[in-house]
């Protein structure tokens, strides 16, 4: 984004990801510009991602539709749901990971701030205490 003017990015136009999919999620990446990163997603009902984070960067998920539990804290007992209109707020190295609710495959906007990896993939949550 080095010249200063609006843009419009076709979300058709924006090819997967390289590599393999994950089964019953679309993944695309809309913008990539150092600090500030843009994506979208459609995952299947009932969904489950592996445990993860995101390193220094904060994470704003915006859920268009469906529905979506982030699940956390110690042995991945702590959750928050979210639906159509709510913005999950997810800080910089919680580790977590989203399953999509069971009624319906969600579509969710997603932008990410901050310095570092998109994602570190981790074996699982923070240990119980």
């Amino acid at each position: 984004m080095n010249e200063r003017r609006p843009m419009v990015i076709r979300s058709r136009d924006v090819p997967p990801p390289p590599g393999p999919p994950t089964p019953g999620m679309d993944r695309r990446q809309l913008l990539d510009d150092g600090d500030r990163w843009i994506g979208w997603v459609q995952t299947d009902a009932g969904v489950a991602g592996g445990w993860h984070h995101h390193g220094a960067r904060d994470s704003f998920v915006y859920v268009i539709s469906g529905s979506v539990d982030v699940e956390f804290g110690p042995g991945g007992r702590e959750c928050v749901t979210a639906g159509p209109g709510d913005v999950v707020v997810n800080p910089r190295d919680v580790i977590h990971r989203e399953v999509t609710g069971p009624e319906g495959p969600a579509e969710l906007f997603v932008v990410r701030v901050g310095p570092g990896p998109l994602t570190v993939n981790v074996e699982g949550p923070d240990p119980v205490a």
